[in-house]
């Protein structure tokens, strides 16, 4: 155990001496800030590491990971990322990635009790309900699977599109969100074309009213059934006959 701890310790050495040796000023330059233009919002899985994957280096990715790389309206977390990235760093391009072979995914996709995390995966399982006819028409159970991480990516994104923080940067400059899926099989990343860099790209209930510009829902008239009352027929008032008197 102690043995397996000191690993990390000294491969952490192996790395400063072999930076400092590369370029001496190194550290000195990364120490003193980061201007990232990307944000990654990935899966906690050991085997995705953003820098490595991608041949980044330290300061260029700012980074969010989490089980199935879910982008949740009400996790704080993210949100709280999110908009540091957006609104502090002024990151030029949010990326969703997610990969092929995903444990979250594939525990989604069962019914078995995995305990607090089924709370999490719920999310998941909504991706799945929502494209049931499309997973179900895959018969290999993996490429189900596979088809089920892309359609979460796919999802994610959009879910990004929905956020204030988000439409308040669309609103002022441009910020283009992508959605990827890494190969552990090979090693290679998957760019699924979903880009949205604007209002336009999202449902406009999802569209909110930013620094005075005015976003309404259009109705769409042709789907509005116009219900036609029948009148009422007012009955004449009938006539009073006056009797005279026979006084």
């Amino acid at each position: 155990m102690e043995k397996s701890y000191q690993k990390l310790i000294q491969g952490n050495k192996i790395y400063a001496e072999t930076k400092k040796f590369k370029d001496p000023e190194y550290f000195e330059k990364l120490s003193k800030g980061q201007t990232p233009e990307y944000l990654w919002i990935g899966c906690s899985d050991s085997r995705v590491p953003s820098n490595e994957i991608t041949s980044t280096q330290s300061g260029e990715i700012f980074v969010h990971r989490n089980i199935a790389n879910l982008v949740v309206h009400t996790d704080t977390n993210l949100l709280s990322v999110l908009e540091y990235a957006v609104k502090y760093l002024e990151v030029k391009h949010i990326i969703v990635c997610g990969h092929y072979g995903c444990g979250g995914i594939k525990a989604a996709m069962t019914n078995t009790y995995h305990g607090f995390v089924d709370n999490w995966l719920r999310n998941i399982k909504d991706v799945y309900h929502k494209n049931e006819d499309e997973l179900l028409a895959i018969a290999d159970k993996d490429e189900r699977s596979n088809r089920l991480s892309e359609l979460n990516v796919i999802e994610q994104v959009r879910n990004l599109a929905k956020t204030t923080i988000v439409q308040e940067a669309w609103s002022k400059r441009e910020l283009h969100l992508h959605g990827w899926v890494y190969g552990l099989n090979d090693g290679l990343i998957k760019d699924l074309s979903v880009i949205h860099d604007g209002q336009d790209d999202i449902d406009s209930i999802y569209r909110f009213s930013i620094n005075g510009t005015k976003t309404k829902a259009p109705v769409n008239k042709s789907t509005v059934p116009v219900v036609k009352l029948p009148l009422k027929k007012v009955a004449a008032k009938p006539k009073i006959q006056r009797v005279k008197s026979s006084r």
